[in-house]
């Protein structure tokens, strides 16, 4: 549990610090040139100079804790950053904007473009992380449409719908995409580029799951339109079924639908991006709210978003 009344939300000078602690444990390292040796490495000091300034003597050039980061530009309190962080990786459906501008004392329009950064550091490094799945591992893979509801629409025409697929290890990580439309084409792009081979897949009926299913060590279905959810036959012993895909559809609609309300389709993948990051760094995991905030801040490192980026 996490004491919100921890000075690193409050005081800026030790939200600095704390941040110094996670990017630099054993001590400042150069953000443009990485130089780490501290004889070359001088901390600023004057009237004129920011808290927490460096000057590289490798490459001549200013450095604090935030270059190189979402944060590097911000004029936002480096507390409010902080508090911000873990707000949204504590929320298990969100936090919208308008209620990070009521809480952090900021404008609506300085809070949707900061929960817009945070949401790009906590995009997952698909690079380093590796494929899901493996050998003996399942993972289950489903598509679901995100939106409003008719009903709350002006003459109940028809609300308009995302598509998005995820890939869902047991007991593992999650995935998930927006594409423009689900078919064969893009569902077997998705899953082929991000599952291993060796993965037994786990999906629904529809015949793009069977089609690239044939393409790993096994693959089985269960057949929603006869009313079949789950079955146990493997002689692994495994259940078959895409329960834990369903659950994580769970959250991730009543987040949108209670929280958010509506998401437009341009930013959709970085909401993506935060409620799997969430799913990954969860408590079933070992991971709990104050780790998991370090996790984001530490994934805003090598990351930038400026403000015509997410507007596009």
């Amino acid at each position: 549990m996490t004491d919100l009344t921890n000075p690193i939300f409050t005081d800026a000078d030790k939200a600095r610090k704390h941040l110094e602690a996670l990017y630099w444990p054993r001590g400042p390292v150069c953000r443009h040139c990485d130089n780490a040796d501290p004889t070359r490495i001088t901390k600023l000091k004057g009237k004129s100079t920011r808290p927490g300034v460096h000057w590289c003597n490798e490459c001549n050039k200013p450095f604090s804790v935030t270059v190189g980061t979402v944060m590097e530009d911000s004029k936002i309190p480096l507390n409010k950053w902080v508090l911000a962080f873990h707000l949204m990786a504590a929320s298990k459906k969100g936090m919208s904007a308008h209620q990070l501008h009521r809480m952090l004392g900021v404008t609506y329009k300085t809070a949707w473009f900061l929960c817009h950064r945070i949401r790009e550091a906590m995009g997952e490094d698909v690079t380093s992380s590796g494929p899901l799945g493996g050998e003996g591992k399942i993972v289950e893979a489903d598509e679901t449409y995100v939106g409003g509801k008719a009903k709350n629409r002006a003459h109940g025409e028809p609300a308009p719908k995302k598509a998005v697929v995820s890939l869902i290890e047991r007991d593992g990580r999650a995935r998930s995409f927006h594409v423009a439309s689900v078919t064969a084409k893009t569902v077997r792009e998705i899953i082929a580029t991000n599952v291993s081979r060796k993965s037994t897949l786990m999906s629904d009926e529809a015949n793009f799951y069977s089609r690239v299913g044939a393409e790993f060590a096994a693959h089985h279905a269960v057949d929603h339109t006869r009313k079949e959810y789950a079955y146990a036959d493997l002689p692994s012993g495994h259940t078959v079924s895409i329960n834990v895909s369903e659950n994580f559809y769970s959250i991730l609609k009543r987040g949108i639908t209670g929280t958010y309300h509506s998401i437009s389709e341009a930013h959709l993948h970085r909401y993506l991006k935060e409620f799997d990051f969430r799913y990954n760094n969860r408590s079933k995991l070992g991971v709990e709210d104050a780790e998991r905030a370090a996790k984001a801040v530490l994934g805003a490192e090598g990351k930038r978003l400026t403000y015509n980026q997410p507007t596009l």
